[in-house]
């Protein structure tokens, strides 16, 4: 198995770390512009092995020669966020970024799964799959599982247990109008409100939605990077070890929950082939309304993209 990831900054980089570290592939390429980034953090990597006991080569590139006949490609180059910026103000530019990105990847490998990373999430992942040909179920974004992880983190917080005792999920576009399912949350497998107030329920969903936009304020000159790499690397494993694992991702919609020809987070089963089955659940009237909502969010961003 071999992994390209597209981008040496902090998400990119540990990305990389962490697919080293579980040994989910035998060799990990990381891209970047800038000479010397990826080189030197490639080599500090592989500096870490005889330590943290892994033998995933690592190799440091400002070309894509270096990525041929990668398995799996992991997008995460484009500006990130600053505070006051939105995901949405990020649209031009990183849509030039990710439409190069996604044609030197083709280049040399014919038939990877990518997986988009870079912001806006959604959109970002429908510039890749045009740009790149490939069928959807190769094409897909992480945006769920990092929503979902943060929401899991809330609820555990919130009544102090663990946060493995926590299942949650999260609906929708990557952003403001994500929507969390409070309905489907649970703890040891009990229903998340036959144990919180609807207002502490809705007070979670809230800080949920943003999650991102609260570290962005803290850091100031970045953003989030160790629970996105955390989601990529789950995904991954799910792929790689073809555990079919249930995730929320950014999936292609063809029809499902009303609604097709973008993507939008969604329960999938996640194998060897990519998304091998789009889940669809039953939503009650409020909840499917404030899916539309979000993709229509999503829709609205897409007719600003030219591919």
């Amino acid at each position: 198995m071999k992994i390209t990831v597209v981008g040496g900054g902090f998400v990119g980089a540990t990305t990389a770390q962490r697919l080293a570290e579980k040994e989910l592939a035998s060799e990990v390429v990381i891209v970047d512009i800038v000479e010397g980034v990826p080189q030197g953090k490639a080599l500090d990597m592989w500096e870490s092995a005889p330590i943290e006991h892994f033998d995933t080569k690592m190799v440091g590139t400002n070309g894509y020669e270096e990525t041929a006949n990668s398995d799996i490609v992991v997008i995460t180059a484009g500006i990130p966020r600053k505070p006051g910026m939105t995901r949405d103000d990020l649209v031009n530019t990183n849509t030039n970024i990710v439409r190069n990105v996604t044609e030197n990847i083709m280049k040399f490998s014919s038939n990877p799964i990518i997986i988009v990373v870079s912001n806006p999430l959604d959109v970002m992942t429908y510039v890749a799959l045009k740009v790149s040909g490939l069928p959807p179920h190769r094409v897909f974004g992480m945006a769920g599982v990092l929503d979902a992880a943060r929401f899991r983190s809330f609820i555990a917080m919130e009544l102090d247990v663990s946060v493995e005792d926590v299942d949650a999920f999260v609906l929708g576009g990557h952003g403001d109008t994500m929507v969390p399912v409070p309905r489907y949350a649970t703890v040891a497998g009990i229903p998340l409100p036959e144990l919180l107030s609807q207002e502490r329920i809705d007070s979670l969903v809230d800080r949920t939605r943003n999650g991102g936009a609260e570290i962005v304020a803290y850091l100031k000159t970045g953003s989030a990077y160790y629970a996105p790499s955390s989601s990529v690397v789950e995904m991954v494993r799910s792929i790689v070890k073809n555990k079919k694992k249930i995730l929320p991702c950014a999936a292609y919609l063809t029809g499902e929950y009303g609604q097709k020809d973008l993507y939008v987070g969604v329960p999938v089963k996640l194998g060897t082939n990519g998304i091998e089955q789009i889940i669809e659940i039953k939503l009650t009237e409020k909840e499917q309304a404030e899916l539309n909502k979000s993709c229509d969010s999503v829709r609205s961003m897409l007719t600003t993209v030219k591919i």
